[in-house]
């Protein structure tokens, strides 16, 4: 695409809530689209995205998944599985290591999308997985993340946050920052305050990675907002320009959490969106 090379890096799968996860749309309504297990969970993806850039010989990795240093309680609480994918196994598999890794753009920094950031040794000290990368967060966010409300302390990680903090190499982003021709990101704050979307374009082609933002294809619809966002009118807002230029332009919105489909385009209908179609990353040219 362009002077860039996309690769989807699956990280792993996990099991949330599904009532928190579609917050006041009924679960009749909900479980028709992804149905819940005995416990009321749905599965969700941690899809990553690497993307190669040829003018710059940089190597961007978008979020990272939620890593494996969860004990036996909190595996099961999320239903965590390694079983298919996970994060270092999805990059050797494109010819790749952490190390090759030049930067990491995070969306923002719950557990589940920095978590592979870090990891614990044989010794039980917290390491680096990615020691020669830089951290790009937005600065808002930042703030965030590291002063959080009692509603969302929960999904910052003091294992997560710290050594990206100590590194070095974090690199706090204005909104709308842009890295090079051709991939930039949007801002969002109805999930999080500062979360950022990245986008990558060339003369033809939009792709965004949709984030937390539209988690799944269910979420498509204006009302289907999570439990989970701090601003759900915020988000309403965010999400109705956003899928009223995503159904204009065709652009193809990379799925993160979405078990089922990882690159879908939006129509609009009668004033509703929805999807359109459901494709690989690779169906795209």
């Amino acid at each position: 695409m362009g002077h860039f090379e996309l690769y989807p890096v699956e990280t792993g799968r996990f099991l949330l809530d599904g009532g928190a996860m579609f917050g006041v749309v009924p679960k009749t309504l909900w479980n028709r689209k992804i149905e819940a297990d005995e416990n009321n969970r749905i599965p969700m993806a941690m899809r990553s995205l690497l993307i190669k850039s040829k003018a710059t010989g940089k190597i961007y990795l978008v979020d990272n998944g939620c890593g494996d240093k969860f004990d036996e309680k909190m595996t099961s609480i999320y239903g965590i599985d390694y079983s298919e994918s996970d994060l270092i196994s999805s990059l050797k598999k494109i010819g790749y290591t952490p190390d090759d890794i030049t930067d990491i753009i995070f969306t923002h920094m719950h557990f589940d999308h920095c978590g592979g950031t870090t990891k614990y040794d044989e010794n039980g000290s917290l390491i680096e997985v990615f020691p020669n990368a830089n951290y790009h967060v937005n600065e808002r966010h930042w703030q965030t993340a590291n002063n959080p409300n009692e509603r969302e302390k929960a999904s910052f990680f003091p294992e997560n946050l710290d050594p990206i903090s100590r590194s070095g190499r974090l690199k706090l982003l204005k909104d709308s920052f842009r890295f090079e021709e051709g991939l930039h990101t949007i801002p969002m704050d109805g999930h999080t305050m500062g979360q950022q979307l990245p986008v990558i374009t060339d003369d033809n082609v939009t792709i965004v990675y949709a984030a937390d933002l539209i988690p799944t294809f269910a979420h498509v619809p204006l009302p289907w907002v999570m439990g989970y966002d701090m601003a759900p009118l915020q988000t309403l807002k965010e999400k109705e320009t956003f899928l009223e230029m995503a159904a204009g332009h065709n652009w193809y919105l990379f799925m993160e959490h979405d078990a089922e489909h990882e690159i879908i385009t939006i129509q609009k209908k009668n004033g509703r969106y929805s999807m359109k179609t459901s494709i690989s990353l690779d169906q795209i040219y």
